[in-house]
């Protein structure tokens, strides 16, 4: 027996040997390039601070394509001319009859920049101002300067989700991504995201003069110190109030903001691009490409400019081969003209400019009744593009048309479908010609059917 028991332990030692050092047993190895948010949630380094602020701009960038291309299409700006794939045609346009529903073509969670990139770009934030709250290395004023920033894109993103779904509400509370917080009202969403921009603004003023603490990216080229953040913040909330109908708090947040009445109407902060490893630009299109799929310059945009407008000279690319035709199940749509603004694949997309900020003036003191100061922005947007000083009616009706027609040209197929939300602001939906498709023109969208999943789960 002791012989037996004697034997039985040698194996046993040597079983725990074996495994010991056994080639085939691997350790957990945590990805180095996706490490944990526990791992950086105590004391990270600057380094992985800086991963974390890079990260949030790659992440800043994610919704480009998806909103362009789709709500430029809902506002008419342009079509998304795609003969692999019909629907970015029927589905987007609402031809045939087609409504959007909890699986709409083109917003799931893989492709979604209109809901689901926004809500991981917000994600990167709350996690980048927990580990910079938690750093040892930063000190209390760099972690102010990166909580401001990180507020500012929170705020910027919150706005996405919040326009596509629309009277349908968005949640506000997702700190605990498996317990997230009840749908709110588009109001009380937009109350919210003032309270975050509101936040990003004092901790940028915490953080006193200087230069940002870490790097940004070529993006923020000119705004990357703590008081040109301030007025990065202040542009959007400018464009928040503007939704909102705060009328004087528009004019207050243009106060703080890079606002220049005789600078460039194109300066302001960008999404970057480059050559691989980075992403190319989503929206440049090779002039007169012999392709079937790519974004084209709406037929009624071409039609409705003022004769020497500069903005379509600048911006719209007439092509010179055969248009880009794609047929769908209500007849042919074709584009004659491709967008000319990105001379290469690697130009930067700004996301919000001088331009916006101006017509925002504009608009807030005519909905004031303030006329003359109306005027006064709404002729340094014609005479920069050259069709003169404004001579129609200066009733509040009449200013507003003549603003809202200013940022079609304007602000054509920026990043974030401002006619389409425009047109919602004004009850003005139904004057979105809809003539050359068939098709209609959507008032809002249903939640994810991820989200409906989500609730019906945790019910259970």
């Amino acid at each position: 027996m002791k012989t037996i028991q004697k034997y039985l332990g040698t194996v046993a030692l040597a079983a725990i040997s074996l495994f010991a050092c056994n080639p085939l047993q691997l350790d957990e190895i945590i990805d180095p390039n996706n490490p944990s948010v526990e791992s950086i949630s105590n004391n990270a380094s600057r380094e992985q601070i800086q991963f974390l602020i890079t990260g949030l701009e790659a992440r800043h960038r994610a919704y480009v394509f998806n909103v362009t291309a789709a709500w430029g299409a809902f506002g008419r700006e342009a079509w998304y001319l795609n003969a692999s794939d019909p629907r970015f045609q029927t589905d987007w346009l609402g031809q045939g009859g087609r409504t959007p529903d909890r699986a709409y073509f083109g917003f799931g969670v893989t492709g979604g920049g209109s809901y689901a990139s926004p809500y991981q770009a917000i994600n990167q934030a709350d996690v980048l101002i927990s580990a910079a709250e938690n750093a040892a290395t930063l000190s209390q004023t760099d972690r102010s300067a990166i909580s401001g920033f990180a507020k500012t894109i929170k705020g910027y993103q919150f706005m996405i989700p919040a326009n596509f779904v629309y009277q349908n509400g968005i949640r506000i509370d997702v700190s605990d991504p498996l317990n997230p917080g009840p749908f709110v009202p588009y109001e009380q969403a937009l109350d919210f995201i003032k309270t975050v921009l509101d936040e990003g603004d004092q901790d940028l003023v915490a953080a006193g003069g200087g230069n940002f603490p870490l790097r940004l990216t070529p993006g923020f080229n000119g705004f990357n110190t703590n008081a040109a953040l301030r007025q990065v913040n202040r542009a959007v909330a400018a464009r928040l109030n503007a939704y909102r109908k705060d009328w004087t708090g528009v004019l207050s947040a243009l106060e703080g903001s890079f606002m220049n009445l005789s600078g460039d109407l194109n300066a302001g902060p960008a999404h970057p691009y480059g050559a691989p490893p980075d992403a190319f630009n989503p929206l440049f299109y090779v002039p007169n490409a012999l392709v079937t799929t790519m974004i084209v310059v709406h037929p009624s945009v071409l039609r409705d400019a003022t004769p020497g407008d500069l903005r379509v000279a600048n911006k719209f690319f007439e092509r010179t081969v055969a248009p880009v035709t794609v047929t769908t199940d209500v007849g042919p749509l074709v584009g004659t003209h491709q967008d000319s603004r990105w001379p290469v694949n690697t130009a930067f997309i700004p996301f919000i400019k001088n331009e916006e900020l101006i017509l925002l003036k504009a608009e807030a003191h005519a909905n004031l009744g303030q006329t003359a100061q109306a005027v006064e922005a709404i002729n340094i947007i014609r005479n920069a593009a050259g069709i003169g000083d404004y001579t129609g009616g200066t009733s509040q009706a009449a200013l507003i048309d003549e603003i809202l027609y200013q940022r079609r040209y304007s602000l054509w197929l920026e990043p974030w479908g401002h006619r389409w939300i425009d047109a919602r602001r004004y009850e003005k939906l139904s004057e979105i010609d809809v003539s050359f498709d068939g098709g209609t023109v959507f008032t809002q969208f249903p939640h994810p059917q991820s989200e409906v999943n989500w609730d019906n789960y945790v019910g259970n």
